[in-house]
């Protein structure tokens, strides 16, 4: 299953362009798009979600232009996009949040509830699906988010900081529960943290500036640190230094 985005134009407005012919392929079952702050991470998910729309190039997903009349509808079914902050619906439980997501994405009410308790149970907030959404936690609203994705059968996650503001035991709890997603839905994370890159990701991409500075595996990514890091965040922190600041 391959994400492609093939010579991206993209700019805010007047200001300088952010994306400029950019080309990048996303065929791996988990990736990392790490990058320091304004980067462009973030308007790239979006570009990938179709919620923005490039000024120039084509983004495709397993051969659907998410830009084609006649792709389009299946392509933002497949692509879910989860923004860092996932909004409450007042006065809608979490199941009924749930399944609204799915009614959103063209199931029937029916089937989008029927898909609501198993996506629950998948994100572990089973025993939460009455209480009322906006009673949640941080990480458990997230965890709900994902719970939609899931419950419309998205083919694609793509996650916008999804541990950013969690505490310790939230964010362990967030990625173990993405590490098993990712044996049957592609994932593609982006955060500035290289504490968040775990060797069950299987590729890394760095981002600065709207260029790609590195796209590979994690050994690859570990092997930029050089001699004399062995522990894996050491290992991190200083291939990130080194793509990013230019340390040597």
């Amino acid at each position: 299953m391959t994400l492609q985005l093939s010579g991206i134009d993209f700019r805010y407005g007047r200001r300088s362009p952010l994306f400029t012919a950019l080309d990048l392929t996303l065929d791996s079952p988990a990736t990392v798009l790490l990058g320091p702050n304004g980067a462009g991470k973030s308007t790239l998910m979006s570009l990938a979600a179709n919620h923005l729309r490039p000024h120039g190039g084509k983004i495709t997903w397993r051969g659907r232009t998410a830009s084609g009349r006649r792709d389009r509808a299946a392509y933002v079914k497949a692509v879910a996009w989860l923004p860092q902050d996932i909004v409450a619906i007042p006065g809608l439980t979490v199941r009924e949040q749930v399944a609204y997501a799915g009614w959103l994405k063209g199931m029937s009410k029916a089937a989008a509830w029927q898909a609501s308790a198993e996506a629950l149970a998948r994100v572990g907030l089973g025993e939460l699906a009455d209480r009322r959404s906006h009673r949640l936690s941080g990480g458990q609203r997230r965890r709900m988010g994902l719970a939609g994705a899931l419950a419309h059968r998205s083919e694609l996650i793509l996650l916008d900081e999804p541990t950013a503001g969690l505490d310790p035991t939230q964010r362990r709890v967030f990625r173990t529960l993405l590490e098993k997603l990712s044996s049957d839905v592609q994932v593609v994370v982006s955060t500035h943290q290289t504490e968040d890159l775990a060797e069950s990701y299987s590729h890394v991409v760095v981002l600065d500036h709207g260029e790609v500075r590195f796209q590979g595996s994690i050994a690859d990514f570990y092997a930029l640190a050089g001699p004399g890091t062995t522990e894996p965040r050491e290992r991190a922190e200083a291939a990130y230094a080194q793509l990013v600041h230019g340390e040597a």
